[in-house]
């Protein structure tokens, strides 16, 4: 019985039959229970009293979840995206799916036609803002940034002074010094060692990478456990990517997030006091070095991210100091680990697929011959980029597509009602591994997207890694070009092979971002 019904059914009781207190107290625990069971859980149920005029024709199917919590257990798993992906295809709610967590109402899209809806439509042109993404300065950076005229700037200054094209290629030969730099790293780990747990060597390579961009400078590889500046950036990273990472019970249960039970707010407010110290001292310094040298006529495309936010402080486009620390600040962030996972999970399918690898090494012999990879062979080892887009498919390091949307209005999805203040999510794992879009969606097959060219950018909601619409992420081609360079780098001078200890274990964690549970230790044998 829905909730409509049962309330009419109770105001025709007669009046003796509702003073009779048996009688009472069955319809009150009825009405409760079915409240407790409505399609989409008590959120959605919440939502229908709140919205007496505009009730749906029918409920969005979902799960009522557990009483109170809803949901909450799926999120608090490792597995969020499986454990979702398996509901939805249960209750046949793949298109959409509701669901609640705590008092906070979910709507999810496991199939391309209402995800693509969703992502470029005007009504989800906002985040919903964890308490600790507000916390660590992303509310005022593009991630979070309500959308309008500041969040416009701020994306109309990164699109134009940092990920253009023009800037992309002249960092190239930074990019293709970090990554001889980290062939080198892995030499020596196997020296020492007799193995190579590869994530670590990624990860500085990938902080270096971010920091040459957006700062002019990069770290030694050789005084990496020597160098206080570094290693310091490295955990302020690391810190931030757990706290975002971390499923708070506060954001969805009001009462819960004044008592910080599970220490966000305490964590992130020190975090902060910390990166504000850290860039802002970067800022001082080079307005400093700016004020008291000559100045020069450098090309904008050759220029790191400080200057170009530096230059426009006598412009419209102006930003206040703590604007800039958080744009900074989640450049930094956003570029450091995205990068280092999908490459740890590439690698990790080239040890587990021997005949993949070596067929992409063929490709390389064959078109860069002996010489060393650089950033112009890449458009022509088209292997090797389906060995990415294949790993993005399977792998994705966002099953969920990382950070949500949030409705801004009272809109629909489809034939659906979407109330304003609904969270929105892509299943992204469940759209690349159904059977009815991929063919034998559990097997890795690079080949699939050699017979057939599928764009990863956006426009093809079969797999959209990087999402879509006005939140699409605006690094895509600088991380893919620096992906597909140090992939191609690792394997012209290693054969990738399994360490004695056994196999790979390719077990999924999602934290922020959906990383391996164990990391991957291997071995390598030199090839040049």
């Amino acid at each position: 019985m829905s909730v409509e019904k049962l309330t009419t059914a109770f105001s025709l009781l007669p009046a003796t039959s509702i003073l009779s207190l048996p009688v009472l107290i069955s319809v009150a625990f009825l009405s409760v229970f079915t409240f407790l069971l409505y399609p989409g859980g008590l959120a959605w149920a919440l939502s229908l009293l709140n919205n007496p005029g505009r009730r749906p024709n029918s409920a969005i199917p979902g799960p009522a979840g557990l009483p109170l919590v809803g949901l909450g257990y799926a999120f608090a798993s490792e597995t969020t995206h499986r454990i979702l992906a398996k509901l939805a295809k249960s209750l046949n709610a793949m298109p959409l799916m509701a669901f609640s967590v705590g008092l906070t109402r979910f709507v999810i899209a496991s199939q391309p036609e209402l995800a693509k809806e969703m992502l470029n439509s005007s009504e989800f042109a906002d985040r919903p803002i964890k308490e600790s993404a507000y916390e660590l300065l992303f509310n005022r950076a593009m991630g979070f940034a309500p959308f309008g005229d500041y969040w416009r700037n701020l994306r109309r200054i990164s699109a134009t002074y940092l990920f253009n094209p023009k800037r992309i290629e002249c960092f190239r030969g930074f990019r293709e010094e970090i990554g001889r730099k980290m062939v080198e790293e892995v030499k020596g780990m196997m020296g020492r060692n007799g193995n190579v747990e590869i994530k670590s060597v990624l990860h500085y390579g990938s902080l270096n990478n971010v920091m040459m961009s957006v700062f002019g400078k990069g770290y030694d590889f050789s005084r990496k456990g020597n160098d206080n500046e570094g290693e310091e950036l490295e955990g302020l990273v690391k810190e931030g990517y757990a706290l975002l990472g971390i499923f708070n019970w506060g954001d969805h249960f009001a009462p819960l997030k004044w008592l910080d039970l599970q220490g966000v707010r305490r964590r992130s407010k020190a975090l902060v006091e910390k990166v504000n110290v850290f860039v802002g001292k970067i800022i001082e310094e080079r307005r400093n070095v700016r004020s008291e040298s000559v100045s020069e006529i450098i090309d904008a495309n050759s220029k790191d991210f400080v200057d170009v936010l530096l230059d426009l402080e006598d412009g419209e486009n102006k930003l206040a100091d703590s604007d800039m620390i958080a744009l900074l600040w989640e450049m930094i962030f956003r570029g450091t680990d995205t990068v280092a996972i999908l490459l740890e999970w590439v690698l990790a399918r080239m040890v587990v697929h021997p005949d993949i690898q070596a067929k992409a090494q063929a490709e390389i012999e064959s078109i860069v011959g002996t010489n060393p990879v650089t950033d112009s062979d890449l458009p022509r080892l088209t292997y090797l980029q389906a060995i990415v887009k294949e790993t993005l498919r399977v792998n994705p390091p966002g099953p969920l597509l990382s950070w949500a949307r949030l409705a801004i209005h009272d809109t629909n999805l489809g034939p659906h009602f979407i109330p304003a203040g609904t969270t929105a999510m892509v299943n992204m794992w469940a759209i690349t591994h159904d059977d009815k879009i991929w063919t034998k969606p559990n097997e890795f097959n690079p080949e699939r997207f050699i017979e057939e060219d599928v764009s990863i950018l956006g426009s093809d909601l079969r797999l959209a890694p990087f999402g879509a619409g006005r939140r699409v992420c605006p690094g895509k081609a600088m991380g893919l070009a620096t992906v597909h360079l140090w992939l191609a780098q690792m394997l012209q001078n290693f054969k990738w092979i399994p360490s004695d200890e056994g196999g790979v274990d390719l077990t999924e964690c999602l934290n922020l971002s959906m990383e391996m549970k164990n990391s991957l230790v291997c071995k390598v044998v030199p090839r040049v």
